[in-house]
């Protein structure tokens, strides 16, 4: 099935989507955040084909969500690094993730946590505000035209 892109549509969701919409994107991204930035630590970890995971590379670098860097260690190799468009991302990743734990695991299943590396205490959990600080539920939104 071909592949429709979304990159001119009217809607930023769609938009976003159309860069970070698939799995395997988001689980780059993700480890990325988790400071794997190696090529083979990438396919390493998510268990991906190296064809698949070369293409999910170039096009988040291509969108600025990635950048390459020389290798940390001084070796000739290159590294995957978050850009500031990519680090950007945190939020949403904290958000699948909160909202998987809430609803995808049974009382008392184990699963990792996301802590606070100063404190070691959970993450907070993430809510949307108004801008007077009110906490906002989606019958409290509405989507303007653009």
């Amino acid at each position: 099935m071909k592949r429709t892109s979304l990159a001119g549509a009217a809607c930023p969701v769609a938009r976003a989507l159309d860069v970070i919409g698939d799995w395997w994107s988001l689980l780059i991204v993700r480890d990325a955040f988790d400071g794997i930035r190696r090529f083979s630590a990438f396919q390493e970890n998510l268990g991906i084909a190296r064809g698949m995971l070369s293409t999910r590379l170039r096009a988040l670098v291509d969108a600025g969500i990635l950048g390459h860097a020389p290798a940390s260690d001084g070796s000739a190799y290159r590294e995957y690094v978050l850009t500031p468009q990519g680090r950007a991302l945190f939020p949403v990743i904290v958000a699948l993730r909160q909202w998987g734990e809430d609803h995808l695991y049974a009382p008392g299943e184990p699963c990792s946590a996301l802590v606070d590396t100063q404190t070691g205490a959970p993450v907070a959990r993430l809510d949307v505000r108004a801008r007077d600080g009110r906490r906002l539920d989606w019958t409290d939104t509405a989507v303007r035209g653009a």
